[in-house]
């Protein structure tokens, strides 16, 4: 046989795996509800921090200020309910995580290697099937099943082949993730075909 392999989704759309929400990270100024939700701190010019989880808002002599804590820090407050040390950020330096609306399957397009941001608001890549990637253990994952979407899973392991032959990945609950680091209990996991997931 000569000439390239034939799309198998080429004739029929709706088999397409559909790419998740991605993420848009917009400033925090203005916004009311941050408990719990993802955050990046840093500024304009210089560069962001990641990996981060945002509290109530307090007011201090007329500023307004987030307390941030460290991602695996709060799950960890959450989980035994206890406080644990939170830094306030001025609210103009924190910006926050939502999802954007969903992109059609056809949007999707291999990003090059070089890829320029601009360096006035923190970036987030593009939601990248998992098949793609030269490695996931550890990464943020979202299973998309149809029109739903799981989110806050982390990749256990690299991808291999599941008892079904198909290519698989095992992942666990963000919860779970933290609390192997912390307590040194294994998370249950879950496997999953690599087609339905996707990096964050």
């Amino acid at each position: 046989m000569t000439g390239p392999l034939p799309d198998p989704f080429a004739d029929h759309p709706d088999w397409a795996p559909h790419p998740p929400r991605p993420i848009q990270i917009v400033p925090a100024t203005g916004r009311r509800d941050l408990r719990g939700k993802r955050v990046s701190i840093g500024l304009p010019g210089l560069g962001w921090r990641n990996d981060l989880r945002a509290d109530e808002q307090v007011v201090q002599s007329s500023r307004t200020y987030v307390p941030v804590i460290p991602e695996h820090e709060w799950y960890r407050a959450e989980d035994e309910q206890i406080e644990v040390f939170a830094p306030l950020v001025p609210v103009e330096r924190v910006w926050v995580e939502t999802l954007d609306s969903r992109p059609s399957a056809s949007t999707h397009q291999s990003e090059s290697s070089v890829r320029l941001v601009s360096l006035d608001s923190p970036a987030h890549r593009a939601p990248v099937p998992v098949f793609e990637a030269d490695s996931v253990t550890g990464r943020r994952v979202v299973h998309v099943e149809g029109a739903t979407e799981h989110r806050d899973l982390r990749a256990v392991t690299e991808s291999y082949s599941g008892t079904d032959g198909d290519i698989c990945v095992r992942v666990t609950p963000e919860m779970e993730w933290y609390r192997w680091a912390w307590r040194g209990q294994p998370p249950t996991t879950l496997e999953v075909p690599v087609h339905l997931l996707w990096i964050e």
